[in-house]
This record gives structure tokens, C-alpha cells and sequence, in this order.
């Protein structure tokens, strides 16, 4: 990867598809949509490649990537699938849910995929675009958030030549991301468990089960993607849970509050504030926003899902 490298924007038909594969069975860097957000996508067999993700996205080596595929058929390529990850697999693939899987031995994945793990995680996206992109290339693509490491992740073509212009090789432009929020990650090594709140309500997965979920997560040794705390931030520092802004705090609002330079969804509806949630974050980055509150938002269904992105983009960080 050329750190200096032009990037270019391909268009969503067959022409820029296939440029896109070939670009990747060169081992360069290309992004592209998903139904969640923009995925940095590599070839992920090929180390050298996804040493390149880590290097645009300046993330550490030691948190996975999650390898995306074109079906549930594919997956089994590179994976075992426990009873319960089949039966999840056949509920919400293709969809916003990763399945984090014992890997086969004979996979010939990237150990820079797993980060030395014997798991890995696996997706099949529901974007037109991305799975057309997936079928051209015909084998896995890692692909963590086109985004530098730790800031907001993309859900526009725009927001990924903001961060990584220059750093990667192109971007299919296939519009806004309709679900805007990352995948939710199940780990199925064993009995499965929440590894991250995401795009598919936790509580569907649960309703599919037919049980509660245990939470696994460990920000300091993470075994799937997303489990660093501090994650998604925006420039300026970020207040929860405010009713009464301070002065100097620019609102982001939920609900029917006055007084909101952006509303997540006046009328109070989860699924457009997960949509909207980090271009609302751009937007205040674009327009300098130095303190960010933001108005409650409720605990349940993609509501967790949102609260946790925002935990993230609130932690204390080193800058």
C-alpha cells in the first residue's frame, strides 16, 4: 500500500465492481458499502494486504478483523459451525449479525485476520453492492470500518475519503448505509455469547435461541471487533445523558427536546437514530464542535446498540 496513493471513486455497476476485484486480487485496498457501514476491505488470505489495513487505519494489531462473505455456503469454507450458529446464520443471513467461529485449519486465512486467535469473524453482508462485490472477487474480504482507527465509523462514500484519502486504493460509492450501525457480534466457539451490540437487536438473537445471552467482552485482550473502549470518537469530547446542556455544549438530541443543533430522530424512533448516529457525528466534527451532549436514549433494541457506540465515542483517550 502506497501511503500517498490516489484514491479513486468507482461507481456501483458492473465496470466499477469489477475494477474493485481486481484491485483487491492485487492486494490493494478498496472500500465499499454495506447495509451496516463502509468496510476497508483486503484480501483475506493475503498478509501483506491486510498489513495495509492496519497501517490506513493505524489500528492495533492485536484486535481482529471480520472476514466478509457472499453466503452461509462460503462461510463454511473457512469456519465450523456450531447448532446454534447455523440456526442464527440461517435467521439473519444475510444481515447485520457476525458470527465469531472456530477456524479450520486448513482456512488459509491471515493470522493478521484473527490476531493469532483460532476464531475468526465472519459476516454476510445485505447490500447489493457489497455482495456483488464479494461474488466478482470469490474468495473472503477482511474488512473492518473504513475509518482511521478509533474515530467514527463511515456510512457514506464522503466520510471514508474524509479519513482514508490518500491511504487506499478506491471506494465503491453505493450510497448511504441504510442500517448506519456496525454488525452485532455473537461469539459461537462454544455456548454462544453478546461480544458487541449492533445493527440486528440483541433480542431477536435471543428470541431465535430461545434464551438470554451472556456478555463477553474484555476491552484490554479483545477477542472480536469493537471491544476497545475507547472507539467512534468524535473530535470533541462527549457528555451522556444530558437533559440541561452546560454552556459551550452543542445538543445532540433524541426525542422532542428543544434546543438540538441535530436530532437523531425527533420523533423518537431507534432505528433512524441508529441510521443517522455517526453522520450526526461527522457533521459535528466537520463544524468544529469542541463539546458534544447528548439527550438520553433509551436501553432496548437498537437502543443498546447506539448507547454503546456512544459509551465509546465518551471514554477518556490519550489526545
Amino acid at each position: 500500500m502506497n501511503q500517498h496513493e490516489r484514491t479513486v471513486t468507482l461507481r456501483p455497476d458492473a465496470d466499477g465492481i469489477d475494477e474493485a476485484a481486481r484491485l483487491l486480487a492485487d492486494g490493494r485496498l478498496v472500500a465499499f458499502p454495506t447495509e451496516t457501514v463502509y468496510g476497508l476491505g483486503a484480501d483475506a488470505r493475503n498478509d501483506e494486504a491486510v498489513a495495509g489495513i492496519y497501517a490506513a487505519k493505524g489500528r492495533p494489531s492485536f484486535n481482529p478483523l471480520i472476514i466478509h462473505v457472499d453466503s452461509a455456503e462460503t462461510a463454511e469454507k473457512y469456519c465450523h459451525f456450531t447448532p446454534e450458529a447455523g440456526r442464527l446464520a440461517q435467521a439473519f443471513w444475510p444481515g447485520a449479525m457476525t458470527l465469531v467461529l472456530p477456524l479450520r485449519a486448513e482456512s488459509g486465512i491471515s493470522k493478521l485476520v484473527t490476531a493469532g486467535l483460532d476464531t475468526v469473524a465472519v459476516r454476510v453482508p445485505d447490500h447489493p453492492v457489497g455482495r456483488a462485490l464479494l461474488k466478482a472477487f470469490g474468495a473472503p474480504v477482511a474488512a473492518p470500518s473504513a475509518n482511521p482507527s478509533g474515530r467514527i465509523s463511515p456510512t457514506a462514500a464522503a466520510h471514508v475519503m474524509g479519513g482514508l484519502a490518500g491511504r487506499i486504493a478506491a471506494v465503491v460509492d453505493g450510497g448511504a448505509c441504510e442500517v448506519g450501525l456496525e454488525s452485532t457480534i455473537i461469539g459461537c466457539a462454544g455456548a454462544p455469547v453478546l461480544m458487541r451490540a449492533g445493527g440486528l437487536p440483541v433480542e431477536a438473537i435471543e428470541a431465535c435461541l430461545g434464551y438470554p445471552l451472556q456478555t463477553e467482552e474484555d476491552p484490554n485482550a479483545p477477542k472480536s471487533p469493537g471491544q476497545l473502549l475507547s472507539h467512534y470518537a468524535p473530535r470533541g469530547r462527549v457528555r451522556l445523558n444530558v437533559t440541561s446542556p452546560e454552556a459551550g455544549e452543542i445538543l445532540l438530541g433524541f426525542g422532542d427536546v428543544e434546543g438540538a443543533a441535530l436530532n437523531l430522530s425527533p420523533s423518537g424512533d431507534l432505528t433512524e437514530a441508529a441510521a443517522s448516529l455517526f453522520a450526526a457525528l461527522h457533521r459535528l466534527d466537520d463544524e468544529g464542535a469542541e463539546r458534544i451532549a447528548v439527550s438520553p436514549i433509551p436501553d432496548h433494541g437498537l437502543g443498546r446498540a447506539i448507547n454503546d457506540r456512544l459509551r465509546r465515542a465518551a471514554a477518556p483517550r490519550g489526545d
